[in-house]
């Protein structure tokens, strides 16, 4: 399983920092390979962080190289500075992200990470949810928001607010590598995944 954490200025810290570590520990209760790194769309640099933190990423964008993209979210309520607004404007990373779609990848977001993905074109008449200050917004993109912590569509899935990226991580380390896995990372971080994870029927589900 390999996973790849996109990263860029004005990224909120527990955005990206609680899925990776999530993913990191899930390496210990599982056979399977997993391999996580940060990326950018423009390549290996420094990342300034939401509050500070100074990120040096060093592999380049590939995303044919990963099984999982995600987006965390970050800077949406700042509309003059770094973060989901400015790289919305910039047209890169969400031209970046629909260009990475392909049979195989899960594009997954927290937060506001997935107002990036509707940007791209990913979320339109597509289960989905984001902040709750960001839904309207999403909605108005064409998102069919779901009331939910995790929202599950098989090769696109999103968490609402900040913390659920926890939620998110333990999802997809469920959902790819098994219940004893996640329950051996529960264990390990003294977390129990919170909310609800929607997702559809079995009997309708693309996965």
């Amino acid at each position: 399983m390999r996973v790849h954490i996109v990263l860029f200025d004005g990224v909120e810290e527990l955005d990206f920092a609680a899925p990776y570590e999530v993913f990191c520990v899930a390496r210990s209760f599982t056979d399977r390979e997993v391999g996580v790194r940060y990326v950018t769309a423009w390549g290996p640099g420094v990342v300034h962080a939401a509050y500070g933190t100074r990120v040096t990423v060093e592999h380049a964008w590939d995303p044919r190289a990963a099984d999982l993209l995600l987006v965390p979210g970050g800077g949406y309520q700042r509309p003059d500075g770094p973060g989901v607004r400015a790289e919305i404007r910039s047209g890169l990373l969400p031209r970046k992200l629909a260009e990475a779609v392909r049979p195989g990848l899960t594009v997954s977001a927290v937060c506001t990470g997935t107002m990036l993905l509707a940007a791209a074109g990913l979320t339109r008449d597509r289960p989905c949810t984001t902040h709750h200050k960001a839904r309207p917004d999403l909605e108005q993109q064409g998102g069919l928001l779901k009331n939910a912590r995790v929202v599950d569509d098989g090769d696109l899935v999103a968490a609402g607010d900040i913390t659920s990226g926890l939620d998110l991580a333990l999802w997809l380390v469920r959902r790819e590598l098994g219940a004893e896995t996640a329950t051996g990372v529960e264990a390990r971080l003294e977390y129990e995944a919170r909310g609800t994870v929607w997702a559809p029927p079995p009997d309708r589900r693309p996965w």
